[in-house]
């Protein structure tokens, strides 16, 4: 028996005598081993038995199945605006998406020269030194309109210049004048011309309203949309709001 152990370590141990059992009373009886032991591979690291396929409800792909279209409800005659008729939105959309796909090379030749002219304003702005700057702008504000705006002027100045703003108040007033600078240039002439030709007045006068009174953030995504990000924008826009003014006073 020694000998079967030694040479088949995985076989099961032999049922055991009374005289062992008294020999060891600690022991536990050896369990008889069932009919399916018989049947069962030589290989004791076989692996279990496979499991039952699963049915096709159960393998769906339950994620991925699109869901149902909802039915469309029928026309309500009594309430008929709850859903927009007209797809003005969607029109708008796909217009600006096609001006931008195809007139992007043209509003980025507009945005050369006032890019050119913003920056060559706001360096010559920040090359000056800031006490300079403080005393040219008194003396312009004491010619223009007297001492008290000066004082004002400098006083100002001084505070921005204490908080640490004072780059960012050369940038802003880069902005400013190069848009005063471009309503110049487009302004005075269209004034001059729209002041000799009465149709050309008429048909002019329904779009400078409309520039007029539009809000500037309603057309600043457009125009960041066709000129990009930046500081061009914001020309353009000031310059597409304050213009109308000009025109009509030329």
């Amino acid at each position: 028996m020694s000998d079967q152990t030694a040479s088949n370590p995985w076989a099961a141990a032999a049922p055991a005598t009374p005289a062992a059992a008294e020999a060891n009373p600690w022991a536990t009886p050896a369990a008889e081993a069932p009919a399916d032991a018989a049947a069962a591979p030589a290989n004791p690291w076989g692996s279990a038995a496979p499991a039952p396929a699963e049915t096709p409800a159960a393998s769906g792909d339950w994620l991925g199945t699109p869901p149902e279209a909802a039915p469309e409800p029928p026309f309500d005659w009594l309430h008929p605006f709850n859903e927009a008729v007209l797809p003005l939105d969607t029109w708008v959309d796909q217009g600006l998406n096609w001006v931008v796909d195809n007139f992007r090379p043209f509003f980025q030749a507009v945005r050369l020269p006032i890019d050119a002219t913003l920056t060559g304003i706001e360096q010559a702005l920040l090359a000056v030194p800031a006490l300079l700057m403080i005393l040219l702008f008194g003396l312009i504000a004491w010619q223009v309109s007297g001492r008290r705006l000066a004082i004002g002027a400098v006083l100002s100045l001084i505070v921005i210049g204490l908080i640490g703003a004072w780059d960012e108040a050369m940038v802003t007033l880069s902005l400013v004048l190069t848009s005063v600078f471009f309503c110049m240039v487009i302004g005075l002439p269209t004034g001059i011309v729209m002041a000799r030709n009465d149709q050309l007045e008429a048909l002019a006068r329904p779009v400078l309203d409309a520039m007029q009174t539009t809000p500037a953030f309603v057309y600043l995504v457009p125009v960041v949309m066709l000129f990009g990000i930046g500081n061009v924008p914001g020309v353009v826009v000031t310059i597409v709001f304050a213009l109308p003014p000009l025109i009509r006073l030329t």
